[in-house]
């Protein structure tokens, strides 16, 4: 790994949108698959809670292009992608918790769906419960249930998005720039929804490569 990566990369939350999840390379690099199988592997058949807390917070000490190096351009429904979507979505609820929280919370007042309780976020939401979450649904990754972690990620997406979507609303009339950045950011978050949820099927089919 380049001496470039060693800090921990920072950005804002609106990043997020930049990294492209439909449009993956069609050809996926073996690196990126044979890591993502081994390590998953090797944790889940003796999850020492001290190593997977190490695997939580890996990009708090060695920023996400780390993990981006490996996993970034596979495609969103694999195992190398699905990871990746879920080191970046911690990393942008731990770089603006109060903001995720706010929209997220937004999303549980105007949803319709059960996506809220899927997610398990303690309410009312916080940056504290927030953060919380993005921490519990990793450990999930490595120590749990594979498919219940991506099915929780893929809720909370849905839900922020939705919250994104209602908080745009608000804006149009007086700040249609900040409008039309919500709504960007609406549809990021739904794509990645989906994205987890093909994933989570295609885990529990044992087909997820």
């Amino acid at each position: 790994m380049a001496d470039d990566f060693h800090k921990p990369t920072q950005f804002s939350g609106s990043k997020f949108e930049s990294f492209q999840g439909g449009d993956d390379p069609a050809s996926i690099s073996r690196v990126a698959h044979e890591t993502a199988h081994a390590l998953l592997a090797r944790v889940r058949e003796d999850p020492d809670p001290a190593v997977v807390d190490r695997l939580v917070a890996y990009t708090d000490e060695h920023g996400i292009d780390a993990v981006a190096e490996l996993w970034a351009s596979a495609t969103a429904r694999s195992l190398p992608g699905a990871l990746w979507r879920i080191y970046l979505v911690r990393l942008m609820i731990r770089q603006d918790p109060q903001g995720t929280a706010l929209l997220y919370q937004r999303g549980t007042e105007v949803t319709v769906a059960i996506d809220p309780v899927v997610a398990g976020v303690a309410a009312p939401t916080g940056p504290d419960e927030i953060i919380a979450l993005a921490d519990q649904i990793l450990r999930g990754v490595f120590a749990g249930d594979f498919a219940v972690a991506l099915d929780r990620a893929a809720a909370f997406c849905r839900v922020v998005s939705i919250g994104c979507t209602s908080v745009a609303d608000d804006y149009e009339s007086t700040e249609s720039a900040r409008a039309t950045e919500l709504t960007t950011r609406a549809l990021r978050f739904s794509t990645t929804a989906q994205e987890f949820g093909s994933c989570a099927r295609l885990w529990r089919s044992e087909s997820l490569d």
